[in-house]
């Protein structure tokens, strides 16, 4: 792979407009919880993602780049057997980021009030309520951040400096843009990283960002309901150092490695499935 800085002005353009399209996309909704009760705010937030959707694959102004956002939404037609992949490949993809979480917090004490910082829904008066506002949160983080991050910018790189490259690019400014969070502790930070990795890989092993959203919603509904406001339960295992290696432990260990083998290949049998990438 050759590099010349004729490449820079490109790479840097994708860089800016999709970190800035995720991060600014995604604040929406928390505009709209603090300004609006739940079920509005849910609804307004519906109709900006189906407007927002709409936007990113190429409709609405600037007319002069609506060809470049659809292309960077990557607007692929899955074939049935591609959709069984895809499926396959982001529910195991969300089992291993909680499989992984599960391990961290076995070695380390999961610390609750960071985790937890910033997800209070004690103001949201019933437990419905907040089971809409955690799924609508799942799903504009997802839409929002898989068009910035496996969109707007990964696509585009790809095209200049390859899928390797652009894949770590893209993973390294999602993992950032989480460093402001409580829950951001060290032992999380190569989490994020790896999600961000094999979502861009799976974003380009297909050519579509829907298995990958699919894929990032799942997991955030899990983070949102359990890990970060608790309204699924608390995690109170207890660590190794306490407990010895134990079957929980060991059942954790197993279903790591399981379900990242299977995301593994999915996205290899994916790739198989696109012409130009066998």
């Amino acid at each position: 792979m050759t590099f010349s800085l004729a490449r820079i002005p490109t790479v840097l353009q994708a860089i800016v407009a999709g970190f800035f399209v995720a991060a600014i996309a995604a604040n929406v909704w928390l505009l709209f919880l603090q300004n609006l009760s739940v079920l509005p705010a849910s609804v307004a937030e519906v109709f900006f993602l189906a407007l927002f959707l709409w936007w990113a694959r190429g409709g609405g102004p600037p007319q002069a780049a609506r060809e470049a956002r659809s292309k960077a939404f990557r607007n692929a037609q899955l074939t049935s057997r591609q959709w069984v992949w895809g499926l396959i490949a982001a529910f195991f993809f969300a089992v291993t980021v909680h499989a992984a979480i599960v391990l961290l917090f076995r070695l380390v004490p999961y610390p609750v009030e960071d985790f937890r910082h910033g997800y209070d829904l004690s103001f949201i008066p019933s437990q419905s309520l907040r089971w809409i506002a955690v799924t609508i949160s799942a799903a504009s983080a997802a839409i929002c951040e898989e068009t910035g991050f496996r969109g707007f910018m990964q696509q585009p790189i790809e095209q200049r400096l390859g899928a390797s490259v652009a894949v770590v690019i893209s993973s390294f400014f999602f993992t950032a843009l989480h460093l402001t969070k409580g829950w951001a502790l060290l032992g999380m930070i190569p989490i994020v990283f790896g999600a961000g990795i094999l979502l861009g890989s799976l974003a380009w092993s297909v050519r579509s960002l829907i298995p990958g959203l699919i894929g990032h919603f799942v997991m955030d509904v899990g983070l949102f309901a359990y890990w970060w406001t608790g309204i699924a339960g608390t995690f109170s295992a207890r660590t190794i150092k306490e407990t010895g290696i134990d079957a929980a432990f060991l059942i954790a260990c197993c279903a790591f490695a399981a379900s990242l083998s299977i995301v593994i290949f999915s996205i290899s049998k994916l790739r198989k499935s696109v012409p130009e990438l066998k």
